[in-house]
């Protein structure tokens, strides 16, 4: 018998208890009453508490005798609203944060949760502009509700939260205590939400998965993982994305399992490029970020590839690239060279197809691009399978200009 190569390590970090499936939110009472009985819950904006699962789940949870206080997140979370909340809630002895909405109504709950018991400032953890301090814990348990189908931050042990304008951040407040200890995934949720949305989510959660599929941290594990979200994705986006109005379908099951899958595999094998950039793009102008991984994700794609090619050939990356190319143009008799240009060819056409906004459009200029660039290789960037040159940032985002 020949003998094989060594099997390569694998590290898994913490993971949330996660439950997906259709009407899944009709647990979410007996999950919280398993936890605690004063509870805050952390929304968005108004989707989800002008739909009728709102006064429903509110109504299933006086039944239980369960307390619960409410507050909203409208946009991306920002440190001074993390900050005002704790100190609102931090002396009403909450037991159990709920957060239910997007990834910024997710992210805001985590550094809720986080920072509840001890009432200091998040600034005193936020890395890359706060003071620096380790987080000594301990964190509230929380329950993650996503609404969406994009960040997967239901997953990760990473609060993001920014502070917009020309001087702005994007950071994040990372522990693994942050992880929430339940993730609660219904794709019956994803029904009607509006179709830019839907597009820029499910874009985020190709993004992470593709990222991390070629990441230089990529493992047998996240490989693993990322390669059956992309089946799910390829599986199911359009089948949601073409739902009659108020119609469920199958499609919203996969495309949820897609975006769990990337969260998961983002957090145990980093991400790339298009993450790089995000950070300052989201940071200095009004960018939402799935529209962004939608907008950079064929033209970064190119430029990893042709660095690969010139600077790397024989890096895994390369393979791994021409299998996606196979799955997403759903054609799997094409050789690799072949492949990697039909991977890149399917992702400009989706682009097209799913009228993901240029960069100029949210004020953007070709003067703003040293700038972003200069800010883009933070941690997402050191996992990308190489280093691209500040040339190949600057051209790619010229094309998405």
């Amino acid at each position: 018998m020949p003998t094989l190569p060594p099997f390569p390590a694998v590290e898994v970090a913490r993971l949330p208890e996660i439950h997906l499936h259709a009407q899944a939110i009709q647990r979410l009472p007996a999950l919280v009453e398993g936890l605690g009985r004063r509870i805050l819950l952390i929304t968005g904006r108004r989707a989800f508490t002008d739909s009728p699962q709102w006064p429903a789940l509110l109504e299933a949870l006086e039944a239980r005798g369960i307390e619960w206080q409410h507050a909203r997140i409208d946009g991306e979370p920002s440190p001074q609203r993390v900050d005002t909340l704790v100190a609102e809630y931090h002396q009403r002895d909450i037991e159990v944060v709920v957060a239910i909405g997007g990834g910024s109504a997710l992210d805001a709950g985590k550094a809720i949760a986080g920072l509840l018991r001890r009432g200091n400032s998040v600034m005193d953890h936020l890395e890359g502009v706060g003071r620096g301090l380790a987080y000594p814990g301990p964190a509230v348990p929380m329950i993650a509700v996503p609404t969406t189908a994009g960040t997967g931050s239901e997953a990760t042990k990473n609060a993001v939260l920014s502070v917009q304008g020309r001087d702005g951040f994007k950071k994040s407040f990372r522990d693994a205590q942050l992880v929430p200890r339940i993730a609660l995934v219904d794709p019956a949720l994803l029904v009607g939400c509006p179709k830019p949305q839907l597009a820029a989510n499910a874009m985020d959660a190709l993004t992470q998965l593709l990222e991390s599929y070629v990441s230089l941290k990529a493992s047998a594990f996240t490989d693993a993982l990322a390669w059956a979200g992309m089946e799910a994705f390829q599986q199911g986006f359009w089948d949601a994305w073409q739902a009659e109005p108020g119609q469920f379908n199958d499609g919203y099951s996969r495309l949820a399992y897609a975006s769990l899958s990337s969260g998961i595999t983002l957090a145990q094998a980093g991400l790339g490029a298009v993450h790089g950039l995000a950070s300052p793009l989201g940071a200095f102008f009004p960018m939402p970020h799935g529209a962004v991984c939608g907008t950079l994700l064929a033209e970064a794609t190119a430029a990893n590839l042709a660095a690969l090619e010139q600077h790397a050939p024989t890096s895994p990356a390369l393979s791994k690239y021409a299998r996606v190319g196979r799955l997403l143009s759903a054609d799997p008799e094409l050789d690799d060279d072949a492949s990697r240009l039909a991977l890149v060819a399917t992702l400009r056409d989706w682009s097209e197809r799913l009228n993901m906004p240029r960069l100029g459009d949210f004020g953007m200029h070709a003067e703003d691009i040293p700038r972003v660039v200069a800010n883009a290789r933070g941690g997402s960037m050191q996992t990308n399978p190489l280093v691209l040159s500040d040339a190949a940032l600057t051209a790619l985002l010229n094309e998405r200009l």
